[in-house]
């Protein structure tokens, strides 16, 4: 009952996570990108900040400075400039089915940096997962966009984020990094604001009620999601992870009336079947080392 439930939570997340994406997409047409995360960030951060204040984690401020914080934010950051952009100038099916490849690229960075082992299975279907994020970039090709760089960037940094978050202690408390997600959000669109030379709008009121709902996405997919992964096992939920991409799709094509081509989904459908048969192989590997006498 709790494996279903949690997938539920799971694939209401992903859903959350595909609304927020699309709403960022619609508003980058009439607002700077630097003023809607600046906006999106700082609020979300005031709102997990009163959160962990008020709850049993409570505020550790020294926290974030440790190191690994340090770079795990600055990941943050990053990572929320060049998606934000890549939904801007680029396709949502294209940025979507790219970010789908970052449990691929956590399996490599863990076998190439963190010394864990992994089998030729695994390497396969890393393999097979790059071939599908080139089948979606098309490198080389006249339907080459460079909205879809800014993508593959933003999934680099969350790979990364993800695998420094695998080293923090216990200590350093899940409100506490959402928190500074969207403190680092906030902080990369002041600087896109400075540095780029994007001027500040007022927002209408309609523009107002979907920064709004923007962020009510954004929060919604990280409680549930939290809430998924602490009542179920990971490798039960993981799967349902891709549920987004699935969302994304339908988004793309019944609102922005996008048209992915059959290389692009030919590519998301590698990346998600590479994706969930490599977080597969590993749970099973993990149940197996933990079975061991």
């Amino acid at each position: 009952m709790h494996n279903l439930r949690a997938a539920l939570l799971m694939v209401l997340a992903m859903a959350a996570f595909a609304a927020e994406d699309a709403l960022l997409k619609a508003l980058s047409g009439s607002i700077p990108t630097g003023q809607l995360l600046a906006v999106i960030g700082v609020a979300g951060m005031v709102v997990f900040g009163i959160w962990i204040a008020v709850g049993p984690e409570g505020l550790r401020l020294r926290t974030l400075l440790r190191p690994q914080v340090v770079i795990r934010n600055l990941c943050e950051g990053v990572c929320a400039v060049t998606f934000v952009t890549a939904l801007a100038t680029g396709d949502l099916s294209i940025a979507s089915a790219i970010l789908q490849a970052q449990p691929l690229l956590m399996t490599l960075g863990a076998a190439l940096f963190l010394g864990e082992q992994v089998g030729w299975r695994r390497w396969l279907s890393i393999a097979v997962g790059f071939a599908g994020v080139l089948l979606i970039v098309k490198p080389g090709t006249a339907s080459f966009e460079v909205s879809s760089i800014f993508a593959v960037i933003a999934v680099m940094t969350l790979a990364v984020r993800d695998l420094i978050t695998r080293r923090l202690p216990p200590e350093v408390g899940s409100g506490l990094l959402s928190a500074g997600a969207f403190g680092s959000m906030g902080a990369a669109g002041l600087v896109l604001l400075i540095l780029g030379g994007q001027s500040a709008v007022v927002p209408t009121p309609g523009q107002g009620a979907l920064m709004a709902a923007t962020l009510c996405f954004g929060l919604l997919g990280y409680i549930t999601m939290v809430i998924a992964t602490r009542i179920a096992e990971i490798a039960v939920i993981a799967p349902f992870r891709y549920s987004r991409l699935l969302f994304a799709l339908l988004l793309a094509v019944g609102v922005f009336r996008e048209r992915p081509d059959a290389l692009t989904l030919t590519g998301a459908a590698l990346i998600a079947g590479a994706g969930i048969y490599s977080m597969w192989r590993e749970a099973r590997l993990r149940r197996a080392h933990l079975a061991r006498p």
